[in-house]
C-alpha cells in the first residue's frame, strides 16, 4: 500500500476544502491558535512514516492524552479500575452533569471529563509525584524527553473550569473521589495541557497498534488484553457523542481533543495523527475527521 501517495492526496484535497468548524473558544488560550493549521502524520509499526503540512508543530493534546492516563492507571491497578469508571458510550456531552447524578457518581467511560478526572484521582493515589511520573511515562513511550505541559493552557482551563469543578464535587459526594479536589483538578488540567506534534502522537500511539508493545524496542508496556480493551474504548467512546458516526465513516479506534487533534490506530498496521484546530458542533476536528475518512476510503483498509 502506497500510504505516502495516499497521504499526499488527502492533504492536497483538504488544503483546498472549506473548513466549516470553529475554534474551542471556551478555553481562551485555544482561541488564539491559528485556525488554518493543518498537519497529518502516518507511522507504521515497522517504522515507516510520512508527514504533511504542520505535522511537526506541537499543539495542545487535550482529551487525546486521556488514552495515556487510562493506560497508566490500567497498568497500575488492573481491572479494579472498572469499579470506579464504566466503558459505555455516554450519548451526552463530554461535561454532562445529568448522567453522572443519575448513575450515582460513576462516569460512563474514562474519556468524558468526569471519567478522566476519576483516572487522575486513581493515579494520584498510586504515584508519588503524579505529574512528573506521568510525563516520564509518556516520554518513555514516545522516546522523547522534550514532551511537556503548557502552563498557559492549564491556567486558562482552570480559570474557566466551573463545569469540571461541579463534576468532581458531585463525584466526591458519591465517594468516588479519594484525594483533595483541588489537587485532582490541577493534575487534570496539567495533563490536558500536554503538547505534542502529529509526528510525536502517531509514534506514541503505535503502542496500541502493536498489542501493548513499543514497536522499536518490542518492550511490553501493557498486556495484550489491556491494549485490546483500550482500543475498544477508543472505538466506542473516543469522540464524545460522535463516536458512532466516526466508526461508521472511518472505521478505526481513535481519540480526539478540543485542541483540534485526532489520533487513530489500525491494530497490527499503523497509527495516524491529524491536526486542524477548527471543531465541528460535537467538539471534533472538522478537517481531521474528513482526512481520516478519506484515508480509510482511499486505502480500503479499516477494522471492518
Amino acid at each position: 500500500m502506497d500510504f505516502k501517495t495516499i497521504l499526499q492526496e488527502v492533504y492536497n484535497d483538504l488544503s483546498q476544502t472549506e473548513d466549516k468548524g470553529q475554534l474551542a473558544s471556551y478555553i481562551p488560550e485555544l482561541a488564539n491558535i491559528n485556525p488554518d493549521k493543518f498537519g497529518i502524520h502516518f507511522f507504521s509499526i515497522d517504522g515507516i512514516h510520512y508527514g504533511m503540512g504542520d505535522h511537526q508543530e506541537k499543539f495542545s493534546c487535550q482529551s487525546i492524552i486521556k488514552v495515556l492516563s487510562l493506560c497508566l492507571a490500567f497498568k497500575t491497578v488492573g481491572v479494579r479500575i472498572w469499579e470506579r469508571v464504566g466503558v459505555e458510550p455516554s450519548g451526552t456531552p463530554f461535561n454532562s452533569l445529568v448522567q453522572l447524578e443519575y448513575e450515582k457518581g460513576i462516569p460512563r467511560n474514562p474519556f468524558i471529563n468526569a471519567g478522566a478526572i476519576v483516572i487522575c484521582d486513581i493515579l494520584i493515589s498510586h504515584l508519588d509525584k503524579p505529574k512528573e511520573e506521568f510525563l516520564d511515562f509518556i516520554r518513555h513511550i514516545a522516546d522523547n524527553s522534550e514532551i511537556n505541559c503548557d502552563s498557559k493552557i492549564a491556567i486558562s482551563e482552570k480559570a474557566h473550569g466551573y463545569r469540571n469543578a461541579a463534576l468532581i464535587n458531585m463525584m466526591k459526594s458519591f465517594d468516588n473521589i479519594e484525594n483533595p479536589i483541588e489537587e485532582v483538578l490541577d493534575f487534570y488540567y496539567d495533563i490536558c495541557s500536554i503538547e505534542m506534534s502529529c509526528e510525536e502522537l502517531a509514534k506514541t500511539f503505535l503502542l496500541f497498534a502493536n498489542n501493548g508493545c513499543i514497536p522499536s524496542s518490542n518492550e511490553r508496556i501493557i498486556t495484550t488484553s489491556q491494549s485490546k480493551r483500550i482500543n475498544a474504548i477508543m472505538q466506542c467512546c473516543g469522540f464524545y457523542d460522535e463516536a458512532g458516526e466516526f466508526s461508521f465513516k472511518v472505521g478505526l479506534p481513535g481519540k480526539s481533543g478540543v485542541g483540534g487533534g485526532i489520533v487513530a490506530i489500525h491494530p497490527g498496521k499503523y497509527s495516524v495523527a491529524v491536526w486542524s484546530p477548527r471543531l465541528n458542533k460535537k467538539g471534533n476536528s472538522y478537517k481531521g475527521i474528513l482526512a481520516l475518512e478519506m484515508l480509510t476510503t482511499k486505502s480500503e483498509l479499516s477494522i471492518f
